[in-house]
């Protein structure tokens, strides 16, 4: 098989991390990074990367076989539609978009341009929560009871980042909404959610420092979603599965081997994505799954409201 070549729009902390995650893969390549600061283009490339200014002059340049957008949130619909409008599959970073609205209108330009839409909820290549969702679907835990999922960050990041994510629930419940959806096999039909006044760090409005969302789900399941901006012993996940049978907690990302869980799932993530760019059906998140996590996410923002 040849070597996919992945052109990488954005060279912030999340594009740098799918530099590092890519380092070791055989099959997929990062050939080219388009990234408007010149400080971050001029370390890259010394690195040996072919880098541009603007997406435009990357996709000129050519010999792309598909894009990853890891660029921040409220840019996504844009490039997105720029990058299917040149023909090119695309890997977009959760949550494509900081709406719902915005996330069903990127899969009707990718569906219309006729180019595959893969959005990066890399929970799903962890190994040790598809053996969890393997183990709910065999019926080893009989009927859900709870399932709960965690998602606390060591520090929280820069306000000016924080004040264009969309909030706690679009910036970080995402992942877990999806996570409940694709774990249980269930649909989150409504949400109740809570935020504690305790914080560590400035005051950002319109973004919590912590919160909690109860979730009823399609098939009799509650769902829990716990989130926070500062946990003093690192950044970590966890998975908890309440069941008439059984129950397990899944504690898939946690130090000291967190950042290496995430790396291999990064990586993971990437690979399926170069196999299913010829659009053959993929268990990877697609862009309906992200609109239902958006969907979530702007529920819990309302009841809050």
């Amino acid at each position: 098989m040849a070597i996919f070549k992945l052109g990488l729009i954005g060279a912030g902390r999340m594009g740098r991390t799918h530099l590092r995650a890519l380092a070791g893969s055989e099959t997929i390549t990062i050939a080219a990074v388009t990234e408007p600061a010149l400080l971050a283009r001029n370390e890259l490339a010394q690195s040996g990367l072919a880098t541009h200014a603007t997406l435009d002059a990357m996709l000129d340049a050519g010999g792309l076989d598909g894009v990853l957008i890891a660029a921040p949130s409220d840019n996504h619909l844009a490039l997105v539609r720029r990058v299917a409008a040149a023909g090119l599959p695309i890997l977009c970073e959760k949550p494509c978009g900081t709406t719902a609205a915005q996330a069903a209108e990127a899969a009707r330009i990718t569906r219309a341009a006729g180019v595959p839409l893969q959005i990066a909820y890399w929970r799903r290549f962890v190994p040790a929560l598809r053996r969890l969702r393997h183990r709910i679907a065999d019926g080893a835990f009989g009927g859900i009871y709870l399932a709960a999922c965690y998602q606390w960050d060591e520090h929280a990041p820069p306000a000016s980042f924080r004040t264009h994510s969309g909030g706690i629930f679009v910036d970080m419940g995402v992942h877990e909404f999806d996570q409940l959806r694709w774990l249980t096999g269930q649909d989150i039909t409504a949400v109740h959610a809570s935020t504690a006044t305790i914080e560590h760090d400035p005051h950002v409005p319109g973004d919590a420092e912590s919160a909690q969302v109860l979730c009823d789900l399609s098939g009799g399941s509650t769902g829990l979603v716990s989130l926070g901006r500062r946990f003093p012993q690192g950044d970590v996940c966890w998975a908890h599965i309440f069941g008439t049978r059984d129950a397990e907690e899944c504690r898939f990302l946690w130090p000291p081997d967190a950042d290496a869980t995430f790396l291999h799932a990064l990586r993971l993530q990437a690979e399926k994505f170069a196999r299913g760019a010829d659009g053959t059906e993929t268990d990877a998140a697609r862009a309906e799954d992200a609109v239902a996590a958006l969907t979530a996410a702007e529920t819990a923002s309302r009841a809050l409201r």
